[in-house]
């Protein structure tokens, strides 16, 4: 059976002691023409797996997550990318829709100059199509020559001029693997996003400490319908406005708490009894 022309495509992961998933992600994308990993420094055997997908391993030490998918695109030799996280999983009917499109493109018939690409979670023992997380759309499947990355450390994004479209199919993303990897991820992304804001030059209002938080708690379990979910909906929509409150919290530590002088120590004056 003769296979049918496309045109040619690059998949490039960042990943970092990413052992326990990275196999995963890899033989997801074993149809990409070319593979690249950049990885940050692992010290477990995430790039010994790596060398069984792919001859093409980068080490870069970590400079963020917009400059480190910037140096991934820039090792892509083919006009086509596909970028995947290292806990992400191309479905299969994601897989074949892509293909498609390259077939097409291979024809001329393909106008977009990239794909937003929708992520559906999975945790919990449980797929999110509902609840906050679902429909999560990334541009993640792109033309190089018309793209760059941009956004907000760590909310990076591809940025793309021209047409862009979507893609029906999934990426599995496998975002943690219980409750307290949840917390602890959720409070490092409030304080990178608050480090972000800081470099902004944003303050805290007292609407970013009450409003926001409720109003990520109102969308995750009312508007996304998480009450669906039952206890598993209510605990994530609460540890979402956790972070959104925290966040801004500690815009308020860096910009408020942390510029005003040391304080002197407070002196306690002593009375003695006689006895």
């Amino acid at each position: 059976m003769t296979e049918t022309a496309r045109s040619s495509i690059s998949a490039f992961v960042i990943c970092c002691n990413e052992e326990a998933q990275i196999r995963r992600c890899l033989e997801s994308i074993t149809w990409c023409d070319e593979i690249i990993v950049i990885d940050s420094g692992s010290i477990d055997r995430t790039v010994e797996i790596c060398k069984e997908y792919t001859p093409h391993i980068r080490h870069n030490d970590w400079p963020g997550y917009l400059k480190q998918k910037e140096f991934g695109l820039s090792l892509c030799k083919n006009e086509w990318v596909l970028n995947v996280d290292a806990d992400e999983e191309v479905s299969p009917e994601l897989a074949q829709e892509i293909q498609q499109i390259l077939a097409a493109d291979h024809r001329g018939e393909v106008s977009a100059n990239g794909y937003n690409l929708s992520r559906l979670v999975f945790f919990l023992n449980r797929w999110w199509n509902k609840g906050g997380w679902h429909p999560e759309y990334r541009l993640r499947l792109l033309r190089r020559s018309a793209a760059s990355w941009g956004g907000l450390c760590p909310h990076e994004k591809a940025i793309v001029s021209g047409k862009v479209e979507k893609c029906h199919g999934d990426i599995y993303h496998y975002s943690f693997t219980d409750l307290t990897d949840f917390a602890r991820r959720s409070n490092t992304l409030a304080s990178n996003t608050a480090a972000s804001l800081v470099a902004l030059g944003r303050t805290t209002k007292l609407a970013d400490l009450i409003i926001r938080p409720v109003t990520r708690f109102f969308k995750f379990f009312v508007i996304k319908k998480g009450y669906r979910e039952g206890f598993a909906g209510l605990i994530v929509a609460l540890i979402e406005a956790n972070s959104t409150m925290l966040k801004y919290a500690k815009v308020w530590e860096a910009t408020v708490v942390n510029k005003r002088s040391t304080p002197k120590k407070p002196s306690k004056t002593l009375t003695t009894t006689n006895s």
